[in-house]
């Protein structure tokens, strides 16, 4: 099965707040599309995955992305991150109606493409299925098999929230790189002991990380 990715970023001078105690208003926006870039190489690197599409209204990350081989998608709605998920699906779906759908995260710096792979075809097995993320509380990965709609609720407690709407939760282990979103600077070292993409390692290293 071939999945199409929807993965949603918010302007990036308004991305990654809470990495504030480790990078200034100054380096965030960089960072933040540092992420983005290196989750698409690699996203778009995973065997099933047939294409991505980026739901953003930032005119760098566009360009960047796009550059990467993403499709853009306009956040039209403009109504916050689950709203601009169900716009992108519905655009995906639009001009290819039997796809399979996955949203990912915009901030999977250490993503390996076979261990998404793996995710996507386990997830295959259900509906809607979900990868909790590396603190058990949120959501990395929500999928949703051409016979069912993806029906977003990310935001707080999402794990809870997608276990809620009837999402089969995917028990995997050894793919940490696909759980291993970044928020704080904690997750941010925690990334770089994974092991992150070119673009993430250029950004962190002109940052003073302690542990790194």
């Amino acid at each position: 099965m071939q999945w199409t990715l929807v993965i949603p970023l918010k302007p990036l001078a308004r991305a990654k707040s809470r990495l504030s105690d480790t990078a200034g208003d100054g380096v965030r926006p960089g960072l933040a599309l540092a992420f983005a870039q290196d989750t698409v190489a690699a996203a778009l690197a995973c065997p099933a995955v047939g294409d991505v599409a980026v739901v953003t209204d930032d005119p760098l990350a566009g360009r960047e992305l796009a550059a990467l081989g993403a499709h853009i998608v306009a956040d039209e709605p403009r109504g916050g991150l689950n709203a601009a998920l169900a716009h992108a699906a519905a655009v995906v779906r639009s001009a290819r109606p039997d796809t399979s759908l996955a949203a990912l995260n915009a901030d999977l710096p250490a993503l390996r493409p076979l261990e998404l792979a793996r995710v996507l075809d386990a997830a295959a097995e259900f509906p809607r299925a979900f990868l909790a993320d590396a603190a058990a509380i949120g959501t990395t990965v929500l999928a949703a098999r051409k016979d069912a709609e993806l029906s977003p609720a990310f935001g707080p407690d999402s794990r809870a929230r997608h276990r809620a709407s009837g999402a089969r939760e995917l028990p995997l282990t050894a793919v940490d790189s696909v759980r291993q979103d970044v928020d704080t600077g904690e997750d941010l070292r925690a990334a770089l002991a994974l092991g992150v993409g070119p673009r993430t390692a250029a950004a962190a290293a002109r940052l003073l990380i302690p542990g790194q």
